[in-house]
């Protein structure tokens, strides 16, 4: 690999690990208010709806200027929004400004892999970027449930700058600026990001030409008989993934009697299997054989159901990790190949703001689902038979539209099965 690619790495390591440091924050700045449960759920949909609403823009908008300044200025969106709850503003608003940074930066983060790097490389590129990706969930919840932890804020706290009154005075103030250097870390590597030379579209001023031209690019991925099946299962996974990161505290809370900095910590256990997973298939899975990963979707979610008959921590650890390598193993080379076809088909921003409409339209979906089982009082274990039964099911008919696609043309022959190395 390129050294500009470990750069890029980089600053998408710091950018997630601040992103998910900070939702750890704000659950438990949502908890300090004693907002409602249901809300917790909330930061989640608040995060993602600019994806959705900003889908027919931020492609145009990462596509018009070089990839690092994009990244850059998402960055400080981010920064500023972390800012905002520093300040006092709803935990719900400010994450909600923060996700308006994340609908910009992603198009940008993605988009940069397939103009810097050759087809071939697109697997091990993911592999790498949803590995330190996992590897910064970890990291970032760990480190967002150490920092509400009384003893280690305390700690933090009576630390004093000399001749400097920093302002900080409590555990949340604490955390939120630890989690603001993270971002101020990436933004530092983002000014480093090569700049990959190609042409630049000049951003249309007019909104409903953008609008007209998101439109045409959804439908041209769903069309698409390799597309519309790689776009069905990532858009699956990452609704899925989003409400699993509530599903385990509340299952931790329950089942494992765990407070929300040790059930936080449960979370990286399955992003440890995630990272695993993608380790995996980007050294043994090349775009030809992406396809063939699906059936461990289906898997994934009859092994979820195994959550509803563990009380102990000796049980609950491997098979979240079982569960997080499961899906780390079939969702990179399918974003590889979504890539690889949205590339082809209308370019890097625009493919990617279309994947992210489509994922984060699932997330907010998923998530809204679960707020109102939450709201109802539903039982968490009837939450888990539900959640797994969905995954496996809709899993299995992405399956079969795959064989039926196949049946009419043998797409996946002319895909690229090159051995992948770093």
């Amino acid at each position: 690999m390129p050294f500009g690619f470990y750069i890029i790495m980089a600053a998408q390591f710091f950018s997630a690990l601040a992103d998910n440091a900070l939702l750890i924050a704000a659950i438990a700045a949502l908890r300090e208010m004693q907002a409602p449960a249901e809300y917790e759920p909330l930061l989640k949909t608040f995060f993602t709806v600019s994806y959705v609403l900003l889908a027919a823009f931020v492609g145009a908008f990462a596509d018009s200027m070089p990839k690092w300044r994009v990244m850059f200025i998402s960055n400080t969106i981010k920064i500023f929004g972390c800012s905002l709850m520093f300040f006092g503003a709803h935990p719900l608003l400010a994450y909600a400004v923060v996700g308006l940074g994340a609908a910009a930066y992603s198009p940008a983060k993605y988009g940069i892999l397939t103009e810097y790097l050759p087809h071939r490389l697109l697997v091990v590129a993911n592999g790498w970027i949803e590995g330190l990706t996992v590897g910064a969930i970890i990291l970032g919840v760990v480190i967002g449930g150490t920092l509400i932890k009384p003893d280690i804020a305390a700690s933090m706290l009576a630390f004093d700058f000399p001749l400097i009154d920093t302002g900080v005075d409590t555990v949340g103030e604490m955390a939120l600026s630890v989690v603001a250097v993270l971002y101020i870390l990436a933004s530092l590597f983002n000014l480093y990001v090569p700049d990959t030379g190609v042409d630049h579209k000049p951003l249309k001023r007019n909104p409903f030409y953008l609008i007209h031209e998101f439109n045409h690019c959804l439908a041209l991925l769903w069309r698409d008989r390799l597309g519309q099946i790689s776009l069905a299962v990532t858009t699956l996974f990452w609704g899925a993934a989003s409400t699993l990161q509530f599903i385990v505290i509340k299952w931790s809370e329950v089942a494992l009697n765990l407070d929300l900095s040790k059930s936080s910590m449960l979370q990286g256990v399955v992003a440890v299997g995630v990272a695993s997973g993608a380790v995996f298939a980007a050294k043994f899975i090349t775009l030809r054989k992406s396809v063939r990963v699906i059936p461990l979707g289906i898997a994934m979610g009859l092994i979820v159901l195994v959550m509803n008959f563990v009380t102990s921590m000796w049980f609950a650890v491997p098979l979240l990790i079982l569960i997080g390598g499961l899906s780390g193993f079939f969702v990179v080379p399918m974003n590889a190949l979504l890539q690889h076809r949205g590339h082809i088909l209308m370019g890097a921003g625009h493919s990617i703001a279309v994947q992210n409409f489509n994922e984060n339209l699932s997330i907010l979906i998923m998530t809204g689902i679960y707020y109102v089982m939450i709201k109802v009082d539903m039982s968490i274990y009837w939450v888990v038979t539900l959640f797994g039964l969905f995954v496996s099911g809709i899993m299995y008919l992405i399956r079969q539209r795959h064989i039926i696609n196949q049946a009419q043309q043998d797409d996946v022959a002319h895909l690229d099965d090159t051995t992948h190395h770093c």
